[in-house]
């Protein structure tokens, strides 16, 4: 059974097997097999320029014993983190997401945050799936696609507004999705398995945003 475990500045979803774990993560990117998905909060000043971060990354899982684990950096608060599971059929699906848009983008076009000061750090999305079915490696990667689908889907719903549009992600979200290997091929909008990721993905992502949202209005406020 899969269980999410806040030890701030640690956040750790326990896949509660080993699994295919599909992301472009800073540390294991690519499809490997790992068991944890690890968030790590950090602010600016932790990642100086002329820091080697993929090196610095590696020490600090090793210093948990964490190397296997598949990791996200983010300077979002973890403890905001949002979890949704959703069943459809035979399919159950388990996400995991923490969502900041303080450097958020329109797909297509680039904000301009040339001399913007960063001391809050970049929110960011990561944003980590977990289902309870057997994929083949296509499988897995159209897993990806829907959850990726569902990430955009929720950021535009939130309606976050840029000089450039929308907002649809920011520069730096990362998203893993983790399943067991198996022989089902395909994972689209039309199967129990793209349902049931896309209806996790979505409420978890959405109801993040709409607490970043919130935060912010409130902090604008003051």
């Amino acid at each position: 059974m899969s269980r999410v475990v806040l030890d701030a500045p640690w956040l750790t979803f326990d896949l509660g097997a080993e699994m295919e774990v599909l992301s472009w993560s800073i540390n294991r990117p690519g499809q490997v097999r790992a068991r944890q998905i690890l968030w790590r909060e950090l602010r600016n000043a932790d990642l100086p320029p002329d820091l080697d971060v993929v090196g610095w990354a590696d020490s600090a899982l090793r210093a948990r014993q964490n190397e296997e684990a598949v990791l996200f950096l983010t300077s979002r608060d973890v403890t905001t983190y949002e979890e949704r599971r959703a069943r459809v059929g035979a399919v159950e699906a388990h996400a995991v997401a923490t969502v900041g848009l303080s450097n958020g983008e329109r797909v297509g076009a680039r904000a301009d945050y040339s001399g913007r000061d960063w001391d809050g750090g970049w929110g960011t999305i990561n944003v980590a799936v977990r289902l309870d079915t057997g994929l083949t490696g296509a499988g897995l990667l159209e897993a990806m696609s829907i959850a990726v689908q569902a990430r955009t889907a929720a950021v535009m719903d939130a309606g976050f507004v840029l000089p450039t549009g929308i907002a649809t992600g920011t520069g730096t979200d990362c998203v893993a999705v983790a399943a067991h290997a198996g022989d089902i091929g395909f994972s689209g909008l039309h199967t129990e398995c793209g349902e049931a990721i896309g209806r996790a993905v979505y409420d978890a992502v959405h109801a993040g945003a709409r607490a970043w949202s919130a935060e912010r209005a409130r902090a604008l406020a003051q």
